[in-house]
């Protein structure tokens, strides 16, 4: 979808200073991605209950996070949730929480640019 409407703003000769998706991938400096029970395992959690019939553990584990850390050091997450066991994908979640984590840097850019470009004014 982003390419799809960067391909739109090209065709209209839309030139004025703006956030492309290209800016956005140069502005992450790295991207991490983990499930709800890595971080449980990793944190040195144990004994997880289970409740009327739901393995906690299991549900933990299709729910999928990513982290992307910007240039400048800051943080930004994504997730992804399965609701169905049967259709969890490891790929296709961090694919969804790495979209996620995408759209929360827009306004963040947008926010600088026009910061910027409202102080040359």
């Amino acid at each position: 979808m982003p390419d799809q409407i960067e391909n739109e703003i090209q065709a209209k000769g839309l030139t004025a200073p703006r956030i492309t998706p290209a800016d956005i991938e140069a502005n992450i400096a790295s991207e991490h991605y983990f499930t709800a029970a890595d971080g449980l395992l990793s944190a040195g959690g144990s004994g997880v209950q289970h409740i009327e019939g739901i393995d906690n553990f299991k549900a933990l584990g299709l729910l999928t996070f990513c982290v992307l850390v910007l240039r400048n050091g800051f943080t930004v997450t994504g997730e992804s949730a399965c609701a169905s066991p049967e259709n969890f994908d490891a790929e296709i979640g961090r694919k969804i929480a790495r979209q996620n984590a995408i759209a929360k840097i827009w306004p963040l850019m947008g926010y600088c640019l026009k910061d910027r470009l409202a102080n040359k004014e």
